[in-house]
């Protein structure tokens, strides 16, 4: 077992290592195209990725390799010689358990220890790799931006010389309104020897400039400016084209540079920050009350037009009844008052939404940490999880190679990929507990892996087309035509007599349950609730027929063997009596009007076709009778 999986298992692990980390290149490519990196940076950027990716490839690749190897032996009828020399499927996954569960183990010190190294490393490269210059290369008749304050544009380019014609240079640095314009008729570009500055050797030109800031001289309605000519001139720009590495202390502060012990410290110490802080918002607003009771002066004209101070009388202690404060204020003072009121009170709210906005991002953060916290076992399990549903699957579809498997196991991957995304985003944005949200896939998926285990374990035939076929005619009922084949030779004829009998039997019984369903009222909605059709009795004129049918075959008259081709294929279907006869279901049914209303109509029309079968079979049996005398 171990021979055949592990081959498997790294190949499988490398192409969707490889898979995920082209992804990754395609989401950062715009960061990292025109910089002119060198080759030892990428590659350690694209090593640092990969080992960040692991906990996404590792649980597909044990997925995939479980699928193929089993699939393999399923399909050259190994896995049939197991079982048939009494071991079980347990103890052929014995092996790959005990390696599958040292993978999980390794795969939580990994998680712990090595992956928050590689991300500090990874993201502190990506973001240094943001801030660095992109490289100079100015295209022709383009204005070019690259260079922090200033837009370069050339008309042409000689590629022999390296000679740039009819150059314009806007030097921005200063603000668009304190520009400086520069034109020359050709130029000549080169970086200093450091890397740190791009220099410029212009020839037959004019510069333009504002001796003074146009802002402070708008009012003047003048700004004074300089024209200056020249034939040769030089310049000197900062641009800095070095690859500077950005340090890893603030990165490694984060969440993803955390290890168990680190992110318990950090919640810890967050949670009791946020507790601090809240319980003195909470004292603050307690103690705040409404600006008219907190002794507010105001100041406001009287009839006589003389200014009057005043405040309110202080009432924090009692609850204020500001209606009959306001009747006390003179109608002068009124709109003082309220318009004091609204500015305290939006003073006041704005405190309050800067306090809660502060709270919010502190739980936030206590949120990512303990979302960080629970993945550093969401990765063991979900390898665990992955093995017992790819395995079992393999020895039930018994497909090899990389077709089926493939398939199955991108189409298993993305069904938990966009479960354990949903309960991640839930929350982190707060809408979910954590631990309900990050361990959401695994609890959809493990009842799936117990599921799929047992049914292999019982060799069930989860992908039997046949068994489903099967169930969805037990279920919906399609109407299937008899056949009967005409006998050459008959060794032992029936007998009229007893072919008689069974005839007329079926006769009377097939009459009996046209009696019960047009006494029952199965078009009644509530008695199709409660009671319904006696299936019982249903299948007993069903298995009749079937025997008289087996009975007559050895007749040698063909009118009776072309009459038997018309007895119909009588169907037991559940929705005769979907109570089973237990009334609590049936009151549930009752009152379930959007599940059992249309239930109730698609019975109705199984029943209407019940009845005309029956009385098929009573007309074919009156007509066979009529024959046999």
């Amino acid at each position: 077992m171990l021979k055949s999986f592990l081959p498997l298992f790294a190949m499988t692990f490398f192409i969707v290592l490889f898979i995920v980390l082209m992804q990754f290149l395609w989401r950062y490519i715009d960061d990292l195209v025109g910089k002119g990196l060198g080759m030892g940076v990428l590659a350690e950027l694209f090593f640092y990725a990969a080992v960040s990716m692991v906990p996404m490839a590792l649980p597909l690749a044990i997925l995939l390799a479980s699928l193929m190897t089993f699939g393999n032996f399923g399909e050259k009828f190994e896995l049939t010689a197991m079982k048939a020399s009494g071991i079980s499927l347990l103890r052929v996954m014995a092996p790959l358990i005990v390696l599958i569960s040292g993978v999980a183990v390794g795969a939580f010190f990994f998680q712990n220890d090595i992956l928050p190294k590689a991300q500090v490393k990874m993201w502190t490269l990506l973001f240094s790799m943001r801030q660095k210059s992109p490289e100079l290369e100015i295209l022709e008749g383009v204005f070019y931006d690259q260079i922090p304050g200033y837009n370069l544009y050339v008309q042409s380019k000689d590629r022999e010389t390296g000679i740039l014609r009819d150059v314009m240079i806007y030097d921005v640095s200063r603000g668009g309104d304190n520009g400086t314009i520069l034109l020359a008729d050709s130029a000549r570009m080169a970086m200093t020897a450091g890397n740190t500055h791009l220099y410029l050797h212009l020839w037959k030109g004019e510069q333009f400039e504002n001796l003074r800031d146009q802002q402070t001289m708008a009012r003047a309605g003048n700004v004074p400016f300089r024209r200056e000519t020249f034939d040769d001139k030089e310049i000197l720009i900062t641009f800095d084209a070095n690859f500077n590495r950005m340090g890893e202390e603030g990165m490694r502060s984060q969440y993803v540079g955390k290890n168990i012990s680190e992110l318990r410290h950090t919640i810890d110490s967050i949670g009791r920050m946020v507790d601090s802080v809240g319980g003195v918002f909470g004292r603050e607003l307690q103690r705040g009350g409404t600006p008219l009771a907190s002794g507010m002066e105001y100041t406001y004209h009287d009839r006589n037009g003389k200014d009057v101070r005043a405040s309110s009388e202080s009432a924090s202690v009692r609850p204020l009844d500001v209606d009959s404060l306001m009747l006390t204020l003179p109608a002068e003072a009124v709109p003082v008052v309220m318009a004091s009121a609204m500015r305290s009170s939006q003073m006041h709210q704005g405190d309050v939404q800067f306090k809660v906005s502060t709270i919010s991002e502190e739980k936030r953060s206590i949120r990512r940490h303990e979302i960080e916290l629970i993945k550093k076992f969401t990765l063991s399990v979900a390898c665990l999880i992955f093995f017992f549903i790819g395995a079992p699957l393999g020895a039930i579809i018994r497909k090899g190679g990389l077709g089926t498997p493939l398939v199955i196991s991108v189409l298993l991957f993305l069904f938990y990929y966009i479960i354990d995304n949903t309960g991640y985003k839930m929350a982190r944005d707060g809408h979910w507990n954590v631990m309900a949200g990050m361990w959401l896939s695994t609890a959809v998926l493990f009842p799936l892996g117990v599921y799929v285990t047992w049914k292999a374990m019982n060799d069930s035939a989860v992908f039997d087309k046949d068994a489903y076929v099967r169930l969805i005619d037990r279920l919906f009922g399609r109407r299937h035509d008899r056949v009967v084949p005409f006998k050459e030779v008959i060794i032992h004829e029936s007998d009229s007599w007893q072919a008689k009998r069974m005839v007329q039997t079926l006769w009377s019984e097939a009459g009996n349950m046209l009696a019960k369903l047009s006494s029952c009222g199965v078009g009644n909605y509530f008695r199709w609730c409660l009671d319904g059709i006696d299936t019982a009795g249903v299948a007993a004129v069903s298995a009749q027929t079937e025997e008289t049918v087996a009975y007559l075959l050895d007749c040698r008259d063909a009118r009776v063997i072309r009459l038997l081709e018309k007895y119909p294929v009588l169907r037991v279907l559940w929705v005769y009596r979907p109570s089973l006869g237990k009334r609590w279901i049936g009151w549930i049914l009752l009152f379930c009007l959007p599940v059992s209303v249309p239930l109730w109509l698609a019975a109705r029309r199984h029943i209407s076709i019940l009845n005309s079968d029956l009385r098929e079979v009573c007309r074919v049996s009156r007509d066979i009778d009529t024959l046999l005398t």
